[in-house]
Protein backbone atom coordinates (compact mmCIF):
# COMPACT_ATOMS: atom_id res chain seq x y z
CA UNK A 1 0.00 0.00 0.00
CA UNK A 2 1.20 3.39 -1.17
CA UNK A 3 1.38 5.65 1.57
CA UNK A 4 -1.19 8.57 1.89
CA UNK A 5 -0.91 12.44 2.78
CA UNK A 6 -3.43 14.01 4.60
CA UNK A 7 -3.50 17.81 6.02
CA UNK A 8 -5.70 18.55 8.75
CA UNK A 9 -6.35 22.33 8.79
CA UNK A 10 -7.59 24.81 11.45
CA UNK A 11 -6.78 25.62 15.01
CA UNK A 12 -5.50 24.46 18.21
CA UNK A 13 -5.98 25.96 21.68
CA UNK A 14 -5.19 26.07 25.36
CA UNK A 15 -7.70 24.01 27.04
CA UNK A 16 -9.38 24.67 30.61
CA UNK A 17 -11.98 21.78 31.27
CA UNK A 18 -13.90 22.57 34.89
CA UNK A 19 -16.06 20.31 36.89
CA UNK A 20 -16.98 22.11 40.45
CA UNK A 21 -13.90 23.22 41.90
CA UNK A 22 -11.93 20.90 39.84
CA UNK A 23 -9.83 22.20 36.79
CA UNK A 24 -7.70 20.75 34.33
CA UNK A 25 -5.16 22.10 31.53
CA UNK A 26 -4.77 20.94 28.06
CA UNK A 27 -5.16 21.60 24.48
CA UNK A 28 -7.74 21.11 22.12
CA UNK A 29 -9.69 22.18 19.13
CA UNK A 30 -12.07 20.71 16.59
CA UNK A 31 -9.46 19.53 13.81
CA UNK A 32 -6.65 19.23 16.04
CA UNK A 33 -8.91 16.48 18.15
CA UNK A 34 -9.54 14.82 14.52
CA UNK A 35 -5.93 15.07 13.40
CA UNK A 36 -5.09 13.14 16.78
CA UNK A 37 -7.43 10.01 16.39
CA UNK A 38 -7.02 9.68 13.25
CA UNK A 39 -3.45 9.36 14.06
CA UNK A 40 -4.02 7.15 16.83
CA UNK A 41 -6.05 4.64 14.70
CA UNK A 42 -4.31 4.22 11.63
CA UNK A 43 -0.30 2.93 10.97
CA UNK A 44 1.81 5.28 9.23
CA UNK A 45 3.07 3.22 6.61
CA UNK A 46 -0.25 3.81 5.44
CA UNK A 47 -1.40 7.28 6.05
CA UNK A 48 1.06 10.58 6.90
CA UNK A 49 -1.60 12.67 9.43
CA UNK A 50 0.10 16.47 9.30
CA UNK A 51 -1.38 19.07 11.01
CA UNK A 52 -1.84 22.98 9.72
CA UNK A 53 -2.28 25.93 12.06
CA UNK A 54 -0.15 28.64 12.79
CA UNK A 55 1.20 28.98 16.90
CA UNK A 56 3.26 31.57 18.57
CA UNK A 57 6.95 30.99 20.16
CA UNK A 58 5.53 30.88 23.81
CA UNK A 59 6.15 27.93 26.04
CA UNK A 60 2.40 27.00 25.17
CA UNK A 61 3.01 26.61 21.66
CA UNK A 62 6.06 24.92 22.35
CA UNK A 63 3.93 22.05 24.82
CA UNK A 64 1.64 21.87 21.92
CA UNK A 65 3.91 21.14 19.16
CA UNK A 66 5.55 18.19 21.27
CA UNK A 67 2.97 16.49 21.93
CA UNK A 68 1.52 16.46 18.81
CA UNK A 69 4.20 14.94 17.47
CA UNK A 70 4.09 12.49 20.16
CA UNK A 71 1.04 11.31 19.24
CA UNK A 72 2.53 10.60 15.67
CA UNK A 73 1.26 14.22 14.25
CA UNK A 74 3.38 15.46 11.38
CA UNK A 75 3.77 19.46 12.64
CA UNK A 76 6.42 20.61 9.58
CA UNK A 77 3.81 22.46 7.86
CA UNK A 78 2.86 24.55 11.48
CA UNK A 79 4.21 27.75 11.49
CA UNK A 80 5.63 30.05 14.16
CA UNK A 81 4.46 33.17 14.65
CA UNK A 82 5.90 35.96 16.45
CA UNK A 83 3.90 38.10 18.70
CA UNK A 84 0.62 35.93 18.14
CA UNK A 85 -0.12 33.21 20.67
CA UNK A 86 -2.80 30.50 20.72
CA UNK A 87 -6.00 30.76 21.55
CA UNK A 88 -8.02 29.81 24.94
CA UNK A 89 -10.71 27.98 25.59
CA UNK A 90 -12.94 26.86 29.22
CA UNK A 91 -15.36 23.93 29.01
CA UNK A 92 -17.87 23.78 32.07
CA UNK A 93 -19.46 20.34 31.97
CA UNK A 94 -23.14 19.96 33.78
CA UNK A 95 -23.85 16.65 36.00
CA UNK A 96 -25.68 15.00 32.46
CA UNK A 97 -22.30 15.59 30.20
CA UNK A 98 -23.51 18.44 28.56
CA UNK A 99 -20.79 21.41 28.21
CA UNK A 100 -20.45 25.10 27.65
CA UNK A 101 -17.67 26.87 26.07
CA UNK A 102 -16.10 30.34 26.83
CA UNK A 103 -13.39 31.89 24.23
CA UNK A 104 -10.68 34.07 24.21
CA UNK A 105 -9.01 33.65 20.45
CA UNK A 106 -10.03 36.95 18.51
CA UNK A 107 -6.00 37.62 17.54
CA UNK A 108 -5.02 34.01 17.92
CA UNK A 109 -2.04 33.07 15.68
CA UNK A 110 -3.94 30.47 13.45
CA UNK A 111 -6.50 33.28 12.06
CA UNK A 112 -2.79 34.25 9.76
CA UNK A 113 -1.72 30.82 8.97
CA UNK A 114 -2.20 32.02 4.81
CA UNK A 115 -1.28 35.57 5.74
CA UNK A 116 2.53 34.45 6.24
CA UNK A 117 5.95 35.35 4.12
CA UNK A 118 5.65 30.96 3.91
CA UNK A 119 2.17 30.72 3.25
CA UNK A 120 2.71 30.44 -0.22
CA UNK A 121 4.84 27.85 -0.32
CA UNK A 122 3.21 25.59 2.61
CA UNK A 123 0.11 25.85 0.00
CA UNK A 124 2.10 24.49 -2.82
CA UNK A 125 3.28 21.56 -0.64
CA UNK A 126 -0.58 21.31 0.21
CA UNK A 127 -1.78 21.31 -3.60
CA UNK A 128 0.05 18.20 -3.85
CA UNK A 129 -1.68 16.24 -1.00
CA UNK A 130 -4.29 12.98 -1.30
CA UNK A 131 -6.55 14.62 1.52
CA UNK A 132 -7.60 18.41 2.94
CA UNK A 133 -9.55 18.24 5.71
CA UNK A 134 -10.78 21.09 7.41
CA UNK A 135 -14.25 22.07 9.39
CA UNK A 136 -16.27 25.52 9.13
CA UNK A 137 -14.56 26.52 12.13
CA UNK A 138 -11.38 26.82 9.99
CA UNK A 139 -13.18 28.67 7.73
CA UNK A 140 -14.80 31.19 10.42
CA UNK A 141 -11.41 31.77 11.85
CA UNK A 142 -9.93 33.54 8.80
CA UNK A 143 -10.59 37.22 6.66
CA UNK A 144 -12.35 37.28 3.83
CA UNK A 145 -9.12 37.38 1.61
CA UNK A 146 -7.36 34.27 3.49
CA UNK A 147 -11.25 32.24 3.04
CA UNK A 148 -10.31 33.38 -0.62
CA UNK A 149 -7.23 31.94 -0.95
CA UNK A 150 -8.14 28.78 0.88
CA UNK A 151 -10.64 27.89 -1.97
CA UNK A 152 -7.65 28.53 -4.24
CA UNK A 153 -5.85 25.83 -2.15
CA UNK A 154 -8.75 23.37 -2.23
CA UNK A 155 -9.43 23.67 -6.17
CA UNK A 156 -5.34 23.28 -7.39
CA UNK A 157 -6.04 20.09 -4.90
CA UNK A 158 -8.48 18.57 -6.37
CA UNK A 159 -7.11 19.46 -9.96
CA UNK A 160 -4.20 16.92 -8.72
CA UNK A 161 -6.27 14.33 -7.77
CA UNK A 162 -6.79 15.07 -4.24
CA UNK A 163 -9.82 15.12 -2.16
CA UNK A 164 -11.34 17.46 0.35
CA UNK A 165 -12.99 16.49 3.62
CA UNK A 166 -15.36 19.37 5.63
CA UNK A 167 -17.04 18.84 8.56
CA UNK A 168 -20.12 21.78 8.56
CA UNK A 169 -19.13 22.22 12.57
CA UNK A 170 -21.31 25.68 12.92
CA UNK A 171 -20.37 28.07 15.42
CA UNK A 172 -22.62 31.49 14.78
CA UNK A 173 -20.45 33.62 18.18
CA UNK A 174 -17.57 33.25 14.53
CA UNK A 175 -19.70 34.58 11.95
CA UNK A 176 -20.63 37.92 11.06
CA UNK A 177 -24.55 36.59 10.09
CA UNK A 178 -26.15 33.34 8.73
CA UNK A 179 -25.81 35.04 5.10
CA UNK A 180 -22.49 35.25 5.44
CA UNK A 181 -21.99 32.08 6.88
CA UNK A 182 -24.54 30.02 4.18
CA UNK A 183 -22.45 31.73 1.21
CA UNK A 184 -19.13 30.18 2.39
CA UNK A 185 -20.54 27.03 3.43
CA UNK A 186 -21.89 26.62 -0.31
CA UNK A 187 -18.88 27.78 -2.10
CA UNK A 188 -16.48 25.53 0.49
CA UNK A 189 -19.25 22.24 -0.43
CA UNK A 190 -19.18 23.42 -3.98
CA UNK A 191 -15.13 22.28 -4.28
CA UNK A 192 -15.31 19.25 -1.22
CA UNK A 193 -15.68 15.62 -1.97
CA UNK A 194 -16.64 14.11 1.88
CA UNK A 195 -19.22 16.51 3.99
CA UNK A 196 -19.48 15.74 7.36
CA UNK A 197 -22.77 17.30 8.48
CA UNK A 198 -24.35 17.71 12.79
CA UNK A 199 -27.87 17.89 11.75
CA UNK A 200 -27.95 20.12 14.71
CA UNK A 201 -25.95 22.15 13.22
CA UNK A 202 -27.63 21.95 9.74
CA UNK A 203 -30.93 22.98 11.13
CA UNK A 204 -29.17 26.26 13.39
CA UNK A 205 -28.06 27.30 10.30
CA UNK A 206 -30.90 26.41 7.55
CA UNK A 207 -33.76 25.54 9.34
CA UNK A 208 -35.07 22.55 10.68
CA UNK A 209 -35.26 19.93 7.58
CA UNK A 210 -35.55 15.90 6.95
CA UNK A 211 -32.12 15.05 6.71
CA UNK A 212 -32.94 13.53 3.43
CA UNK A 213 -33.47 17.29 2.37
CA UNK A 214 -30.32 18.37 3.68
CA UNK A 215 -28.48 15.64 1.97
CA UNK A 216 -30.35 16.29 -1.21
CA UNK A 217 -28.98 19.84 -0.59
CA UNK A 218 -25.55 19.41 -0.11
CA UNK A 219 -25.19 16.62 -2.87
CA UNK A 220 -26.63 19.06 -5.65
CA UNK A 221 -23.52 21.45 -4.18
CA UNK A 222 -21.58 18.48 -5.95
CA UNK A 223 -20.59 16.25 -3.06
CA UNK A 224 -20.11 12.71 -3.65
CA UNK A 225 -20.03 11.50 -0.24
CA UNK A 226 -22.55 12.65 2.49
CA UNK A 227 -22.39 11.77 6.33
CA UNK A 228 -25.28 12.99 8.83
CA UNK A 229 -24.33 13.10 12.33
CA UNK A 230 -27.36 12.59 14.31
CA UNK A 231 -25.48 12.57 18.12
CA UNK A 232 -26.65 9.51 19.80
CA UNK A 233 -29.03 8.60 16.51
CA UNK A 234 -27.97 6.59 14.01
CA UNK A 235 -25.81 8.17 11.23
CA UNK A 236 -26.74 8.54 7.90
CA UNK A 237 -24.56 7.98 4.82
CA UNK A 238 -25.14 8.50 1.40
CA UNK A 239 -23.28 8.48 -1.92
CA UNK A 240 -24.06 10.61 -4.94
CA UNK A 241 -24.85 7.40 -7.06
CA UNK A 242 -27.97 6.99 -4.56
CA UNK A 243 -26.71 4.55 -2.32
CA UNK A 244 -27.77 5.14 1.99
CA UNK A 245 -26.97 3.46 4.77
CA UNK A 246 -28.13 4.02 8.19
CA UNK A 247 -25.22 3.00 10.81
CA UNK A 248 -26.68 2.81 14.31
CA UNK A 249 -24.69 4.13 16.69
CA UNK A 250 -23.47 2.47 20.27
CA UNK A 251 -26.00 3.11 22.79
CA UNK A 252 -24.18 4.13 26.70
CA UNK A 253 -26.13 3.87 29.71
CA UNK A 254 -26.90 7.83 30.78
CA UNK A 255 -24.06 6.97 34.02
CA UNK A 256 -21.53 6.68 31.27
CA UNK A 257 -21.59 9.59 29.55
CA UNK A 258 -19.39 11.79 31.03
CA UNK A 259 -18.17 14.31 28.77
CA UNK A 260 -19.30 14.94 25.25
CA UNK A 261 -16.61 17.52 24.07
CA UNK A 262 -15.16 16.13 20.82
CA UNK A 263 -17.89 13.63 20.35
CA UNK A 264 -18.34 14.56 16.83
CA UNK A 265 -14.75 15.27 15.84
CA UNK A 266 -13.56 11.82 17.10
CA UNK A 267 -16.94 10.25 14.90
CA UNK A 268 -15.23 11.82 11.61
CA UNK A 269 -11.55 10.93 12.82
CA UNK A 270 -12.99 7.45 13.03
CA UNK A 271 -14.61 7.39 9.93
CA UNK A 272 -11.63 8.75 8.07
CA UNK A 273 -9.53 6.39 9.49
CA UNK A 274 -11.62 3.66 7.89
CA UNK A 275 -12.59 4.86 4.74
CA UNK A 276 -8.80 6.69 3.79
CA UNK A 277 -7.36 3.24 3.84
CA UNK A 278 -9.71 0.89 2.23
CA UNK A 279 -12.59 0.01 4.35
CA UNK A 280 -16.36 0.84 2.95
CA UNK A 281 -18.78 3.44 4.21
CA UNK A 282 -20.56 1.40 6.46
CA UNK A 283 -17.60 -0.15 8.51
CA UNK A 284 -16.44 3.73 8.67
CA UNK A 285 -19.36 4.39 9.83
CA UNK A 286 -19.33 1.43 12.71
CA UNK A 287 -16.10 2.49 14.10
CA UNK A 288 -16.67 6.17 13.59
CA UNK A 289 -19.43 5.94 16.21
CA UNK A 290 -16.78 3.56 18.43
CA UNK A 291 -14.43 6.14 18.61
CA UNK A 292 -17.24 8.57 19.69
CA UNK A 293 -18.67 6.71 22.59
CA UNK A 294 -15.43 5.61 23.84
CA UNK A 295 -13.63 9.53 23.63
CA UNK A 296 -17.61 10.56 25.45
CA UNK A 297 -16.61 8.07 28.47
CA UNK A 298 -13.76 10.34 29.64
CA UNK A 299 -13.22 14.14 30.23
CA UNK A 300 -11.73 16.29 27.94
CA UNK A 301 -11.33 16.39 24.59
CA UNK A 302 -8.28 14.59 23.78
CA UNK A 303 -8.55 11.17 25.88
CA UNK A 304 -5.69 9.19 27.30
CA UNK A 305 -4.30 6.54 24.83
CA UNK A 306 -4.90 3.49 26.34
CA UNK A 307 -8.53 3.71 26.57
CA UNK A 308 -8.25 3.74 22.50
CA UNK A 309 -10.00 1.01 20.64
CA UNK A 310 -7.01 -0.62 18.56
CA UNK A 311 -6.08 0.30 15.04
CA UNK A 312 -8.57 0.52 12.58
Amino acid sequence: MTRKNIAVIGECMIELSQKGDALHRGFGGDTLNTSVYISRQVSPEALNVHYVTALGTDSFSNEMLQAWQEEGVNTSLTQRLENKLPGLYVIETDATGERTFYYWRNDAAARYWLDSPQSEEICQKLAEFDYLYLSGISLAILNDESRDRLMTLLKACRSRGGKVIFDNNYRPRLWASKEQTQAAYNTMLSCTDIAFLTLDDEDMLWGQKPYDEVIARTHALGVSEVVVKRGADSCIVSSAEGEQHDVPAVKLPKEKVIDTTAAGDSFSAGYLAVRLTGGSAVEAAVRGHETASTVIQHRGAIIPMEFMPDRA
